[in-house]
């Protein structure tokens, strides 16, 4: 279930938005959850970023078709479009940077398995697989290559005990429910579950919360 299906649940009038309105307003939730995740999400596949870029390309011509026109309304307008955006480019590189320094601090998860890897969009997996070559030339360089070969490894596993570090699935969050749902939650000393109606808001752990919002029945905030 994608965003688009939720929001038609949720709202049947959803679909009569703009085209438009609507990209901006799911960048703006793939933002707030990106954000608010403490690992990393998948890559949109609905292709909101090519339309994304396609408007902010559009916008750019726009504006630099207006540019020098003296006429008050034409000014008027030239301010709401660069405001409109500045928005976007805004929204698009929080998001953006949000997601590189996950990937940042979590590179070797991030390219361990082929699961992990699908949700790196194209260009984050040549980012990340550049940039965890380049880490470990610099630790051969600096000392690894002092250590014996069986020792240079950076995601060893040795005796059970991984050396890559992971997001911490722990983490709380904070989720707006879109539906009624029951809610299993796990407590410090006892587990229970919470019958949690539709727009409520719950704080529960990432790993809790998880599959309510894969599933559509709620959203990071």
């Amino acid at each position: 279930m994608d965003i688009d299906d939720i929001l038609r649940e949720v709202d049947p009038t959803f679909h009569s938005i703009p085209r438009e309105k609507r990209d901006l307003q799911e960048l703006t939730r793939a933002w707030i959850a990106e954000r608010s995740a403490p690992e990393l999400l998948p890559w949109p596949a609905n292709g909101l970023f090519e339309r994304i870029n396609s408007n902010i390309k559009h916008q750019i011509e726009k504006v630099e078709e207006m540019t020098g026109d003296t006429d008050p309304k034409t000014n008027f307008a030239l301010i709401v479009i660069q405001t409109e955006l500045e928005r976007y480019r805004y929204l698009v590189r929080s998001y953006l940077r949000a997601r590189i320094a996950k990937i940042d601090r979590h590179t070797l998860h991030y390219l361990s398995t082929d699961d992990l890897r699908s949700r790196l969009s194209e260009m984050e997996l040549a980012y990340a697989t550049r940039h965890q070559a380049l880490l470990h030339n610099h630790y051969l360089s600096s000392f690894l290559s002092s250590f014996p070969a069986n020792l240079q490894n950076l995601n060893d596993a040795a005796a059970g005990i991984s050396m890559i570090e992971t997001p911490d699935l722990e983490s709380a969050v904070f989720i707006r429910l879109l539906k009624d749902t029951f809610v299993e939650v796990r407590g410090v000393d006892a587990d229970g579950a919470v019958n949690v109606k539709e727009s409520d808001i719950a704080i529960l752990r990432w790993s809790d919360a998880k599959p309510l919002v894969e599933a559509g029945s709620a959203e990071l905030i």
